[in-house]
């Protein structure tokens, strides 16, 4: 891979005689020579030119021998580039900080490295073309637990470098944030993408194997984990501390699990498999521990407390695992021993909300409330506290019971337990002590800060551990701050904005199980030493799952995918799986959180995993790291951060709240690890290089990686130049014999494009009167009315994001009855129901399961049924509603006691337990002799709605696309959602309500998609996959105008291309729909568009939008000059690529088959990434052999077998027919007559 590193020598003359001339007269002013700079020789300079951040974790700095020497290079190298940097006053090129920017990085220098490559950006205007680059921001984003934008900036590499070498790194990262962040459809398709590559991993294959099983096990698909574990087993030669992880895993799991056997019998499978851990790997203080939470859920207290002591013996001690002692000493009615173990419990993770509510259970229970208060108040405080409500509850009355007592009968009363205040002073057993040493003195300061309106504020307990080591203090307040690190970026250049916080995982939540054990982990993390370690817990909020990390007993100074993400926490390790120690063969293990609501505290496993950083450790680092407190890096003045602000936008500027963090000179940390205080944080200092201070380079606004704002217009890729207007012979004679140069081009955007971006908020914003737009409708009275041409052009126009035409069903005389539901089960009642499962709530709010908060995330569970049992459903639904409004009437006495108990019931309603209804969906219609007289209705409609036309582009696919151009019915209760959306590539689409309900629409223009999905990210949802339900008062606040209107039986909804929608039934009623393509350049542009979104965000494109536009090109006559320029651009990117692709095949030897194309035979898509593959299908050789032709695309196809020997090149066009397709499709004059 070529480097972007700038020679040293070039550099120097760069410089020119100014630097020299400063040299000298520095000479002569001091008489010395000590500014001379470092220099290098020439075999250095060499060496370092092939150095990036692609070796990042693939080089060992620590060894001794070519590691030792390298890592003395690079700090030379820094030193020297420095030391330039500073006599040029920062006026040297890009590719000098790109470089820069990798040396750090592989040094583990990450704040350097950052800054380093924050200039890069900012003076390098296609910083995006240089994989390298981003693929090193990457790594320092991912290091800084900023998931959003590491997932960005890994994106970005695979978009413009889908056969990056270091690609398989990618797909892991990428797999562990999106677990992190709860996409777990993410996250699996990135870890099997990882699974197939073959190239080399810090991770094995039966690692990221367990990551798979476990995956399947955070989503509760048990029964899938348990065959995923079991096969895992199987594995000839599986290391020792797989196994052990994967046996204690299964019997954790089937702790969890609810099975149809007895507590014994599933308690009993899950003691076996942890024993067998044990045996496999018998210092692991976890299993330890999972065993005996399974001896004590069955009542043998004895082996409990021998398994918990074997935990503690093992491994640093566990709040979780003193809580447990906590719960056993309690129910052998102990309270003074379950007293001393909860304040263990709280002493090492002050915010384990379990244990203080447990704590304020034993209070309770020994009648000492004031006590008990206080307790409850540190739960509800804390963030993993799930049910803040009932404590408050508990809390209130409490304080009633409190007041009814007679004064002074409390302070009268002799008290079984001593104070909480005088708890926390008690002597630490010596099970705690044994193995916390140091940390007694300051387990005891602090007793006065305890009264029932403080929540626990000690200070930070530093227990014995490695310098990287994160007491659970620190990470507890580190959301709320930012580290030192932080202090290097200037005033106008702040690392994160306002938004960032919100895309780190937090953790939470507490779960009491059966057995009363509230035990739930939070995001504490136990350190341990270089032998034994202590798994730690983190959990995202609401039972979502975090990652823990562990710490390789060696760890290296260049970490690998598997050392660097254990720099946070200790558990049981992994040894070195290959020989010298190489960190890439280093493997870790790490824990994550499976909340259940259902089972309690479901603790995590000890998990294989690569460098996943502690989701709230934000820019954490270690007290003696070079870089001092309130310093400001040399070459930090620019960074790609994320905001939402256009060229002309007056929007808020970060700088304005920015507050510089200094943490104390007297800082509580037994370590001096820096605290913060803000997410945005200026520089406050100078950064000392060779003895010299430096100024910042210069003050710029803020850049985003997700906007390219710089000015210039034009970014040249060095391939080739050729136009629209060429002819395709010479697009072939230019691309002839030319290997592969600058970008990878496998994209249909055009080449000065950098990789998509959703829009900014339009501006100026629209005031707030204006955010409930009047939705553009047209009432029909005849048949003429219905086919009137500037019908056509109204719907199509983009000003108008949706159209709703009324009356459309009387003026046609269309017969709605065929599709209502009794005519469905006459026709075809065993036909297939998608089935949704929700919750009924109110149209404009969406509360989660509880209904306690508003939340975004919406309950849409799937399974199947029949149209005849659905349409029952829907009858017993309706008779249901009507058996209910008879018995309202018989108990209401009168109208206002009526009307006071129905606002009773919906103010219970929106708070919860909500009913659960089932929404009948995509229910296909595309079979003619199955529904002929329906879809022979439909041939009524104008031609711009219909589902098949000469206008309609998805009429020219060539094949079915279920639902898009072809017609689904939705057969619906009241209450049936269909969540936010865009359509599938951006299409079109038309609805038609049957009736007899209605059902209501709340619809987005186009231009605010990139805000929702900026809301669904900072909600931990995946915009195009996850099924959301926007607050309405989120977006009037973002000032997002939203349509909403009633749609009765009879009425169309156009909605038009782009438009984000969602719609909920108020009535029973039944809806038809499908997609259309107009043939304008709005929606050409869009479907392209979101193609390419598509692929940057990893997800299959319905649309195969390379093979339809080809089918344009050979059937459609185009007058549309923009349309015309969009198609042939695409054709003339294809054709290059078919052209290069066939060269390189020949240039390695590899045949190309001819394989041809039936007329109706769908277009192709890789089986791994789900790409669209055109023409030239990599096949692998045993399913060419059964003719089942399995297609890959070339990339996923040279990762499973890097010289292809295992695949044959079928190839479906002839170049000779694409050139005369390309020649042929020709602009051609507009008819002013013609009509849509």
């Amino acid at each position: 891979m070529k480097s972007c590193g700038v020679s040293l020598a070039t550099a120097t003359a760069t410089l020119g005689d100014d630097a020299d001339e400063k040299k000298m007269a520095a000479e002569k002013a001091t008489g010395e020579s000590e500014e001379e700079s470092v220099s290098l020789t020439a075999e250095e300079r060499e060496a370092l030119g092939g150095l990036d951040s692609c070796l990042f974790g693939f080089v060992s700095l620590n060894e001794n021998g070519d590691g030792a020497r390298t890592k003395t290079l690079l700090g030379k190298a820094v030193q020297c580039y420095e030391s330039l940097i500073l006599k040029a006053e920062g006026n040297v090129e890009s590719d000098f900080f790109c470089q820069l920017g990798h040396f750090n990085l592989l040094l583990e220098d990450y704040s350097k490295a950052l800054s380093a490559y924050q200039k890069y950006y900012s003076l390098q205007t296609d910083y995006w073309k240089n994989a390298a680059f981003l693929y090193g921001l990457g790594l320092v984003y991912f290091y800084y637990n900023a998931f959003h934008w590491a997932i960005k900036a890994f994106q970005d590499v695979l978009y413009v470098d889908p056969s990056f070498c270091r690609a398989k790194e990618i797909h892991l990262r990428l797999g562990l944030m999106f677990k992190v962040n709860t996409d777990y459809e993410s996250s699996l398709k990135h870890f099997q993408l990882a699974l197939i590559d073959c190239n080399p991993c810090t991770l094995s294959s039966t690692e990221i194997q367990f990551h798979i099983a476990h995956l399947y096990e955070t989503q509760k698909k048990y029964e899938t984990a348990k065959e995923a574990y079991e096969q895992l087993l199987q594995t000839e030669n599986l290391p020792t501390r797989v196994k052990a992880t994967v046996l204690q895993q299964l019997g954790w799991m089937h702790h969890n699990m609810d099975l149809a056997e007895d507590k014994v019998t599933k308690e009993s499978y899950a003691i076996q498999y942890l024993q067998k851990s044990l045996e496999a790997d018998p210092n692991s203080g976890q299993s330890w521990y999972f065993l005996g939470r399974c001896y004590s859920s069955i009542g043998k207290v004895q082996d409990a407390f021998i398994s918990y002591r074997q935990s503690i013996d093992k491994s640093e001690a566990s709040a979780d695992t003193w809580c447990s002692i906590g719960v056993l000493y309690q129910q052998q009615n102990q309270p003074m021993d379950a007293l001393q173990a909860y304040i263990c419990a709280v002493q090492l993770d002050h915010g384990h909300a379990a244990a203080w509510m447990d704590l304020g259970t034993l209070y309770e229970s020994c009648s000492q409330p004031q006590d008990a208060i206080k307790c409850y108040l540190n739960a509800t405080r804390s963030k993993s506290c799930s049910n803040t409500s009932t404590l408050a509850a508990r809390i209130k009355f409490l304080q009633a019971q409190l007041c009814n007592l007679p004064q002074g009968s409390q302070q009268n009363k002799t008290k079984l337990l001593p104070s909480i205040e005088e708890a926390w002073s008690l002597p630490i057993p010596a099970e705690l002590t044994s193995r916390q040493g140091a940390m007694n003195t300051a387990l005891q300061n602090g007793s006065d800060n305890w009264n029932s309106d403080q929540t626990v504020s000690h200070h930070p307990v530093q227990q014995q551990g490695h310098s990287w080591c994160l007491t659970p203090q620190k990470l507890q307040g580190l959301p709320k701050g930012q580290s030192s690190n932080l202090a290097r970026l200037n005033d106008d250049q702040p690392l994160f904005t306002p938004q960032c916080a919100q895309y780190l995982p937090a953790a939470s939540t507490g779960i009491q199980n059966q057995n009363g054990h509230r035990t739930l982990p939070r995001n504490s993390v136990s350190q341990g030493n270089a032998v034994n370690h202590l798994s730690s817990h983190t959990a995202t909020s609401s039972g979502q799952h975090g990652i823990t990390l562990t710490k390789e007993s060696k760890p290296s100074t260049n970490r690998s995918l598997g050392t660097e993400v254990s720099r946070h926490a200790g558990d049981t390790s992994f040894g070195c799986a290959g020989s010298k120690g190489f960190s890439n063969h280093i493997h870790q293990v790490a824990s994550v959180v499976v909340s259940n609501p259902n089972h309690g505290d479901c603790m995590s496993p000890d998990l294989l995993i690569p460098d996943n950083p502690q989701p709230s450790a934000l820019l954490v680092r270690k007290a003696n790291d070079h870089l001092g407190s309130g310093t400001c890096d040399n070459v930090s003045n620019s960074h790609p951060a994320i905001h939402t602000k256009t060229d002309d936008s007056v929007a808020s500027s970060p700088s304005s709240a920015i507050s510089t963090s200094s943490p104390s000179p007297k800082s509580t940390e037994q370590t001096s690890t820096q605290s913060v205080t803000s997410l945005k944080s200026p520089c406050s200092g100078l950064h000392t290089i060779n003895g010299e201070r430096m100024k910042n380079f210069q003050s710029s606004k803020i850049v985003d990686l997700t906007q390219d704002s710089h000015n210039s217009s034009v970014q040249n890729i060095p391939s080739m130049s050729v136009s629209i207007c060429s002819s395709s012979s010479d697009v072939l004679k230019t691309c002839r014999n030319l290997g592969k140069n600058g970008l990878s081009s496998n994209h249909i955007l055009f080449d000065k494009c950098q990789p998509p971006r959703p829009p900014t908020s339009p501006y100026p914003p629209l005031p707030k009167e204006k955010l409930n737009p009047p939705t553009p409708s047209i009432y029909l009275e005849n048949k003429r009315d219905a086919f009137f041409p500037p019908l056509h052009q109204f719907c199509t126009n983009p000003k108008n994001p949706v159209t709703v035409i009324r009356g459309l069903a009387g003026a046609l005389k269309l017969d709605l009855g065929l599709f209502s539901t009794k005519t469905l089960v006459e026709a075809n009642n065993e036909h297939v129901v998608e089935v949704r499962t929700q919750l009924l709530q109110p149209a404009d709010e969406n509360w989660d399961p509880t209904g306690t908060k508003k939340i975004w995330r919406c309950e849409n569970n799937r399974s199947h049924t029949t149209i005849a049992k659905y349409a029952q459903y829907q009858a017993s639904s309706f008779q249901e509603s009507l058996r209910e409004e008879n018995e309202k009437k018989i108990h209401h006495k009168d109208l206002s006691d009526t009307e006071s108990t129905s606002t009773d019931n919906s103010g219970r309603r929106r708070k919860g337990p909500f009913k659960t209804i089932k929404f009948g969906t995509k229910i296909d219609l595309s079979d003619n002799k199955k529904w002929k007289l329906q879809l022979h209705e439909l041939t009524k409609l104008p031609a711009f709605v219909r589902v098949v036309s000469a206008g309609n582009l998805l009429s020219h696919v060539g094949h079915t696309i279920l639902g898009m151009n072809t017609v689904q019915l939705y057969m619906k209760v009241p209450g049936s959602r269909t969540p936010g959306h865009q359509e599938n590539n951006n299409f079109c689409s038309v609805n038609i309500n049957i009736g007899p309900g209605d059902c209501e629409w709340f619809v987005v223009p186009e231009d605010y998609w990139g805000v929702l999905n900026d809301f669904c990210e900072k909600n931990n949802l995946n915009f195009l996959m996850s099924s959301w339900w926007p607050n309405l008062e989120d977006l009037y606040e973002a000032n997002v105008p939203v349509y909403r209107f009633i749609q009765r039986p009879g009425d169309l909804v156009w909605i038009n291309a782009g438009t984000v929608h969602w719609v909920q039934a108020i009535g029973w009623c039944n809806n038809i729909a499908w997609n259309v393509g107009p043939l304008t350049a709005c929606q050409y542009k869009l479907a392209v568009e979101r193609y390419e979104w598509n692929k940057l965000q990893s997800v299959k494109s319905v649309v195969p939008m390379v093979h339809l536009s080809w089918n344009i090109a050979r059937n459609i006559k185009v007058s549309d000059p923009k349309l015309f320029e969009m198609i042939k651009y695409c054709l003339l990117k294809i054709l290059k690529q078919c052209q290069r692709l066939r060269e390189a095949l020949t240039a390695v030897g590899k045949q190309v088959i001819w394989h041809g194309r039936r007329s109706d035979e769908p277009a192709h898509y890789c089986s791994i990434c789900e790409v669209e593959v055109f023409n030239l299908l990599f096949v692998t050789n045993e399913s060419n052999s059964q003719k089942t032709y399995v297609v890959h695309c070339q990339d996923c196809a040279r990762k499973i077998s890097g010289n292809l020997e295992n695949f044959v090149v079928l190839e479906q066009y002839k170049m000779e027919d694409l050139m005369q397709v390309y020649d042929q499709f020709t602009l051609v004059p507009s008819l002013s007559s013609s009509s849509p």
